[in-house]
């Protein structure tokens, strides 16, 4: 017997980030990366960047008034979503048209990842207000992973920023971001050293996963770690293997990049590895 026509026969993951043309971040990152590790990325523009904000010049178009709308069609379509993901927000408005696309999207075994994307170096981005700030945390109830920076972290839960906290004072920031919502988090980018640490907290459990830190910053690294668990998320891996797994490979890619002598506004040359992604992912999701 012929099957009934579905949108929902392939797990497909819901990305509500901007678009970025040039220098690998944001949608341009997690849709071939998603759909390498076997799952439809479906992204969800806030705006849309002909290069991102690291550049000298930019072109910049704000999406908010056409999210609604957008995502109204999804709904026509009756489109189910295994996994969202949100990423970065343009202004404090987007806060309640996310809330609205989560409340109306996600089912019983949606997964939920928020980035809540911020700042960095306890410093706000420039491009954030301190009332977008301020609302970031009424995602958290809809977030089964969260993934802040400490910047981020610091920022959620009030508290004042500096780069040496214990593990102790992490495990205190993580239980306090948790009662919330989010189960599991992981807070990136810890400088210890030589090394940079992810903080890993699973429902009470935590761990310190440490990389040797190579090269200086670029950008779309936090875009490429945050895809690559967002996936995981979706196909059931669990989330410590996960973190190592999005580690390991953004330090090859990075060395790779080196190697070409690419600028590092111009990202990570994740291209020529993102099979590999592929190769590791357990089982084609169905």
């Amino acid at each position: 017997m012929q099957q009934t026509a579905s949108h929902n026969r392939q797990k497909k993951l819901a990305v509500i980030n901007d678009f970025c043309g040039f220098g690998r971040c944001s949608i341009a990152v997690a849709l071939p990366i998603i759909s390498a590790m076997h799952i439809q990325c479906c992204p969800l523009p806030t705006a849309i960047f002909s290069d991102h904000t690291g550049f000298e010049s930019f072109f910049c178009e704000d999406f908010t008034e056409h999210m609604p709308a957008y995502a109204g069609e999804w709904e026509k379509l009756g489109l189910h979503f295994d996994g969202i993901a949100t990423g970065f927000l343009g202004s404090a408005r987007q806060i309640d048209i996310v809330k609205d696309f989560l409340a109306r999207f996600k089912g019983e075994h949606t997964k939920v990842l928020v980035d809540p994307v911020m700042g960095d170096y306890g410093k706000l981005y420039p491009t954030y207000t301190p009332e977008l700030a301020g609302r970031m945390h009424e995602l958290l109830r809809f977030a089964d992973l969260l993934t802040p920076n400490l910047t981020e972290a610091c920022i959620l839960t009030n508290t004042p920023y500096r780069e040496d906290f214990t593990e102790r004072e992490l495990t205190t920031l993580c239980e306090r971001l948790s009662e919330s919502g989010p189960q599991e988090i992981v807070i990136s980018g810890i400088h210890l050293g030589d090394d940079l640490g992810n903080f890993v907290y699973s429902r009470g459990k935590t761990s310190m996963l440490c990389a040797h830190r190579v090269g200086g910053y670029r950008s779309g690294t936090g875009d490429v770690f945050g895809a690559i668990l967002a996936a995981d998320l979706v196909n059931g891996e669990p989330l410590e293997a996960s973190v190592r797994k999005a580690a390991d490979f953004i330090t090859k890619t990075i060395l790779y990049t080196q190697k070409l002598g690419v600028p590092d506004t111009d990202g990570i040359c994740f291209e020529e590895y993102v099979w590999e992604l592929g190769q590791t992912t357990k089982e084609v999701a169905l």
